[in-house]
């Protein structure tokens, strides 16, 4: 779109940086994830980085640490193996896929403990 200054020369609209974000359905799915490992003391801390061509939400045992686990959005990984990854703390990456309810499940099996 061409904006004309008072003179009715053209002049560029400036273009914010663009973000990628999680949405609310994203977002709520993850803190209802964090809130479950926070209750069962694998968590206790989290951060959040919107990037340009990500977005990251990390996990920490101690806020002084590296994260335990990155759960990131990278949209222009949308028509390969899948925009959302969950990548572990030495860089391997744990699960991918394009659904992120199936990517968050690989910390289902984190939850089950034996009962003594």
């Amino acid at each position: 779109m061409t904006v004309l200054t008072p003179s009715g020369f053209p002049q560029a609209s400036p273009q914010p940086d663009a973000q990628v974000v999680f949405d609310r359905a994203e977002l709520s799915a993850i803190l209802s994830l964090y809130g479950r490992m926070v209750a069962a003391g694998e968590w206790r801390d989290y951060a959040m980085a919107f990037l340009r061509d990500a977005a990251v939400f990390s996990v920490f045992r101690r806020s002084a640490e590296f994260p335990l686990y990155r759960i990131e959005k990278q949209p222009r990984l949308r028509g390969k193996q899948g925009m959302y990854s969950v990548i572990g703390a030495d860089g391997q990456i744990l699960k991918r896929g394009h659904d992120l309810q199936q990517v968050l499940r690989v910390f289902d099996r984190k939850l089950i403990r034996p009962v003594d």
